[in-house]
């Protein structure tokens, strides 16, 4: 009689992960986790979409009124335009930031990490997952400012591309923040602290109110080794057109520094550090 052959579990894993992966990327996995983080924002969307699109216009009013009529022209340009491109990188920025560092810190207070963690992702899989996330929602965010409150102080974008690029940037740059945020913080209250005591400054102190020009010297100087002044300013000068510093300068700055804070949230993923223990 003939034996019929019966697949081993080493073979039976193979045809499992066969099915997962098309070459060396787990292509599912990675796209179940993005429509994962997607779904979150967009289904509280007056949270996460609308409440800064308000938050934005509330911004932009104050600061017209109480300012405007004093302050006068700023680069040459009237003040609500100089401080349009400003509030919208600042709140695409916190947008992304809270995307991904929420997604983690709930998971790991909830005790549902480990559901992220036994599926065959890949770190670099996960942080993909994660930023891409947190980038989609500050460019719908970005999106919503520039279509819906832009046309209502009549500004147009001169460089729609370079401001897409930038806008990406900015959520990926403070995407990678907010995964080693995520990751470093065990509680809320962590949470919190990080972004009162770090996200909040760095966003504010540079240059979305004012230009650096005006700064003192060493105000100047601390503002320059600021990667979201760069942010700021190269999509000031993708909307405006001016800048106060080189757009080239400033695209080496911020791709340098999103790869490094993207190798640390790497690391952190491919190590399990304080998410395995």
């Amino acid at each position: 009689m003939t034996q019929t052959a019966h697949p081993t579990v080493g073979s039976a894993t193979e045809m499992q992960q066969g099915v997962r992966r098309f070459g060396a990327v787990n292509w599912l996995g990675m796209w179940t986790l993005i429509g994962r983080e997607v779904r979150r924002f967009a289904s509280v969307w007056t949270q996460t979409l609308l409440a800064p699109l308000a938050t934005a216009g509330l911004f932009m009013l104050v600061f017209t009124l109480a300012v405007g009529p004093t302050r006068g022209d700023v680069m040459g340009l009237p003040f609500i335009h100089f401080l349009a491109p400003g509030i919208l990188m600042m709140t695409v920025i916190q947008n992304s930031f809270a995307n991904v560092s929420s997604s983690i810190v709930i998971s790991k207070v909830q005790g549902n990490i480990v559901d992220t963690l036994m599926p065959p992702l890949s770190a670099t899989e996960l942080l993909v997952g994660y930023l891409a996330g947190g980038i989609l929602r500050g460019v719908v965010v970005a999106l919503a400012i520039s279509l819906l409150m832009f046309p209502f102080i009549g500004l147009g974008v001169k460089n729609p591309v370079m401001a897409l690029v930038w806008v990406a940037l900015g959520g990926a740059f403070l995407g990678s923040l907010g995964v080693i945020a995520g990751v470093f913080a065990n509680k809320f209250d962590q949470m919190a602290a990080i972004t009162n005591f770090i996200i909040t400054p760095l966003s504010f102190l540079s240059g979305t109110f004012y230009s650096i020009e005006g700064l003192p010297p060493i105000m100047r100087a601390l503002s320059h080794a600021n990667p979201v002044f760069y942010l700021i300013d190269g999509l000031r000068s993708a909307v405006l057109g001016v800048s106060d510093s080189s757009p080239v300068l400033g695209l080496t700055v911020v791709i340098g520094a999103t790869l490094f804070v993207c190798s640390i949230a790497w690391w952190m993923f491919r190590t399990g550090y304080r998410l395995k223990s």
